[in-house]
């Protein structure tokens, strides 16, 4: 299913809103999308440029469950499934992402926007950037860029990515930034695999699409794709890149970035542009999730795992709810270690029985405050680097304290005193009325 498709698909439970009078690109479009989360919406008339702009796309699981036609409960077991036996997608000769080509690129042209008072810039945070290696062939990730020409952006490059090997190792990388994408593509573009691992193919996995080759290198792109900026990415040109408000909903600090320069952007004809809201429901979603399955994984080579939850009160990345089956006293113990190798970026780690509901913040409190003693209950995991993400890390290191809470509780006899006894179930109608 194509980005289009799927706003076809949108219906009465996930409606898509329409804004028809004209908007800014410049702070207006992100507090206008902001105040209508979670719902997808649609801007026609945006006064800076002559693109559509699309935002709030996938704000909820359910909407992700949605796009696949499956429950939210099978979609660990899917996305585990397609990162473990990714598929190569169809080859085409032509695409609509290439109708209109611009060999002299100009990205005033665009609807980037500018989220928030003391951004560095207009920001691209929507784009997935594939680039290419000689041996480990392709990757398929998340940089957000800052325009500070019209042809010209700073690329944020976390070390030790495998992007970041790729730009160490070569000096100067040719990438795509493909913007208005499938949500298959943006989850994909969002896990995190080994180097030498195409997440094209998880995507495909995930459900088929066609490709194409680039127009400016042999890079292979989705070719449903709304935009595509081509360009080349500098190891040695360095730009500030900041200030920007990311997944924590906080500021992020200025550094010296690698430099993009675009030298070809191409679209389809009716092209719609996908804003992407920084430390908004859609980013948290699209950061948290796929970490889910590597999670789940872990835990269930240790214990027996039913459920994992990034949540967005941990911002969707520093904590994550982890529901097990209890079959011996010290899973809830195992189940922590294991989460901790499964997303090393996490600071928190709950783990919880069958019967709590790991969806619902007050279930989890409350089995915090029935079931857990700080004593032999809390696992300190050690102070170790975490998230550049967290601003309560130590700012040259990112060094933080990890760790986990059982929140299960004992096995045997004495389990009874620990469960939640429910009132009888009464239909309100018979009596009232």
């Amino acid at each position: 299913m194509t980005l289009r498709d799927y706003l076809h698909s949108l219906n009465r439970e996930n409606p898509l809103i329409e804004v028809n009078k004209p908007i800014s690109k410049h702070l207006a479009l992100s507090g206008l999308l902001k105040a209508l989360e979670p719902s997808p919406v649609l801007c026609n008339q945006v006064i800076e440029s002559a693109y559509p702009v699309l935002g709030n796309l996938l704000c909820t699981k359910e909407a992700f469950a949605g796009y696949l036609g499956i429950s939210v409960q099978k979609m660990i077991p899917r996305m585990i499934s397609a990162i473990e036996t990714p598929t190569a997608p169809q080859l085409a000769a032509e695409a609509p992402c290439q109708t209109v080509i611009h060999e002299q690129p100009d990205l005033d042209d665009l609807p980037i926007l500018f989220h928030c008072e003391g951004d560095g810039g207009n920001y691209i945070s929507s784009g997935v950037m594939i680039a290419g290696h000689p041996r480990y062939g392709q990757n398929m990730d998340f940089h957000r860029c800052m325009q500070f020409s019209k042809t010209e952006m700073a690329v944020r490059v976390v070390k030790g990515r495998n992007f970041d090997a790729f730009l160490q190792d070569l000096g100067q990388v040719d990438v795509a930034i493909c913007i208005g994408v499938a949500p298959n593509i943006l989850v994909a573009g969002a896990t995190s695999v080994q180097i030498g691992v195409d997440e094209l193919g998880i995507a495909n996995a995930l459900s088929p699409f066609r490709v194409v080759k680039a127009q400016t290198s042999d890079l292979l792109i989705p070719a449903e794709a709304e935009f595509v900026l081509e360009g080349s990415v500098y190891r040695d040109r360095r730009h500030a890149e900041g200030p920007f408000v990311d997944l924590t909903e906080t500021r992020d600090v200025i550094r010296q970035e690698p430099v993009l320069e675009v030298k070809c952007i191409t679209h389809r004809r009716d092209a719609l542009w996908h804003a992407l809201l920084p430390g908004g429901l859609e980013h948290k979603l699209l950061m948290g999730m796929p970490r889910e399955p590597t999670i789940f994984r872990e835990v269930n080579r240790a214990v027996e795992c039913l459920d994992v939850h990034i949540n967005p009160g941990g911002s969707s990345w520093l904590h994550a709810i982890v529901q097990i089956r209890k079959h011996s006293p010290d899973d809830g113990i195992k189940a922590i270690h294991a989460a901790h190798r499964g997303h090393s970026s996490c600071k928190h780690i709950f783990v919880v029985d069958e019967d709590i509901d790991i969806y619902d913040p007050l279930a989890v409190e409350w089995a915090m405050a029935t079931r857990f003693q700080a004593d032999h209950d809390l696992v300190r995991l050690g102070r170790e680097r975490g998230s550049s993400l967290d601003p309560s890390a130590e700012s040259d290191t990112y060094n933080t304290c990890k760790v986990g809470f059982d929140l299960t509780a004992p096995l045997g006899s004495i389990r009874k005193s620990f469960t939640k006894v429910s009132f009888p179930q009464v239909d309100p109608g018979q009596y009232l009325g």
